[in-house]
C-alpha cells in the first residue's frame, strides 16, 4: 500500500519539524495528534461510536441546538446533497448528532464513519474537519491528504464552529465528500456555505436564549453574527462572540450592566437631560398603544388620569 506508506512518512516528517507546526495549522494538528493523542497515521482506526444509550443522552442535552439547526441542515443539504456531499451536525465534543446524506452515497459515508453517533474529535481520528475546527475554534477545510490518518485521505471536509449565546463553542457543522475531483475552489465554496449556515444557527440560538429582549445588530465587518440582546432599560443582557470581541465585552461586564447606547456610541451627553426625553418617549408609546385614549393610557401606566395630564403638560406631550 504505497499511498498509505507515503502519507504516513509525510506526516511523521512534517510533525517532527517545530517550524512547520508553527507556520501551518495542519502541521500543528498533526503534531497534536502524535504528541497529545498518541495516534499513528498508519493506524486502521475508525471513529469511536457511542452506545445507543449514550447517544440518546447526548442528543437530549443538545435539544435546543437540534431544534434550531434542523431547518439549516435541510436547506444546506438541498443545495449540496446531489453533489455527493454528506452533512454532519456535532456537539462540542465532535459527536455526530444529526446527519444528512443521499441514500446512494450512504455506503461510502458509513464505511468511513460519517454517521450519527460517531465521534470525530482529533483524539478519536486525528486531523479532520470537525475535530480540527473544534480544537482550533475556527472554520477549516481539511482536504484529502491533509487528514492525519492515511485511511481518511479520500475525504475532503469543510467545517465551521457554532457558538452559544455566551460566545462559547457549542457545536460544529460539516460538509464532507468522498469525490476525488473536489478541487480547492469547490471546497472554498462549500466552506462559505457551511460558515453561512453556522452563522444563521448561532443567531437563532442567541434569539432563543433572549426571546423577550430587543435584538440589536452591531454594524461590524467580522465573521459571525454580531448581536446584542438589550432589555427595556437599555442595558445589555447578552452578546454573541463577534459582538463581544468588537465591543470588548465579557460576562462580568455584562452582569455589571452596560447601556447599549454607550456601547454603540450614541449621543449620551448628560443623563439629567436624557431622563425627560426617555419619559416623553415612554408616554408617547403608551398613548399610541391606547390609540390616544388618556384614560386607558393612565390605566396602563397605573396612575391617575390627572397625574398623566400633568406629566403630559410638563413634557409637552400632546
Amino acid at each position: 500500500m504505497p499511498v498509505v506508506r507515503d502519507h504516513s512518512e509525510l506526516v511523521y516528517r512534517v510533525a517532527h519539524q517545530p517550524s512547520a507546526a508553527a507556520s501551518s495549522p495542519v502541521a500543528a494538528s498533526w503534531r497534536r495528534c502524535m504528541t497529545l493523542h498518541k495516534l499513528a497515521p498508519e493506524e486502521a482506526r475508525t471513529p469511536l461510536r457511542l452506545l445507543d444509550s449514550e447517544f440518546l443522552s447526548v442528543r437530549e442535552r443538545s435539544g435546543e441546538l437540534l431544534a434550531e439547526a434542523g431547518i439549516e441542515l435541510d436547506r444546506l443539504f438541498a443545495t449540496v446533497g446531489k453533489a455527493g456531499c454528506c452533512l454532519l451536525l456535532t456537539d462540542n465534543d465532535g459527536v455526530a448528532l444529526e446527519r444528512r446524506g443521499a441514500v446512494g452515497d450512504d455506503a461510502d459515508f458509513r464505511g468511513v464513519g460519517l454517521w450519527s453517533g460517531t465521534v470525530w474529535s482529533e483524539a478519536s481520528v486525528g486531523t479532520n474537519g470537525i475535530g480540527t475546527a473544534i480544537a482550533d475554534e475556527r472554520a477549516v477545510v481539511i482536504q484529502r491528504d491533509q487528514h492525519f490518518l492515511s485511511r481518511n485521505i479520500g475525504l475532503s471536509c469543510a467545517t465551521a464552529p457554532i457558538r452559544d449565546h455566551r460566545g462559547r463553542l457549542a457545536a460544529a457543522i460539516d460538509i464532507s465528500t468522498c469525490r476525488d475531483d473536489a478541487s480547492e475552489i469547490t471546497m472554498s465554496i462549500l466552506s462559505q456555505a457551511v460558515r453561512d449556515a453556522a452563522a444563521r444557527i448561532e443567531a437563532g440560538l442567541f434569539r432563543r436564549a433572549f426571546a423577550g429582549a430587543r435584538i440589536v445588530l452591531v454594524p461590524v465587518d467580522r465573521a459571525g453574527p454580531a448581536l446584542l440582546a438589550v432589555g427595556r432599560d437599555d442595558l445589555v443582557l447578552g452578546a454573541t462572540r463577534a459582538a463581544r470581541q468588537w465591543l470588548d465585552l465579557d460576562d462580568k461586564r455584562i452582569a455589571a450592566g452596560v447601556p447599549a447606547s454607550d456601547l454603540l456610541r450614541e449621543d449620551t451627553s448628560g443623563d439629567a437631560a436624557e431622563l425627560p426625553d426617555a419619559e416623553r418617549a415612554a408616554l408617547r408609546r403608551v398613548l399610541s398603544r391606547a390609540n390616544g385614549n388618556v384614560s386607558m393610557a393612565a390605566e396602563l401606566l397605573g396612575i391617575s388620569r390627572a397625574t398623566l395630564y400633568r406629566k403630559m403638560k410638563r413634557l409637552s406631550v400632546n
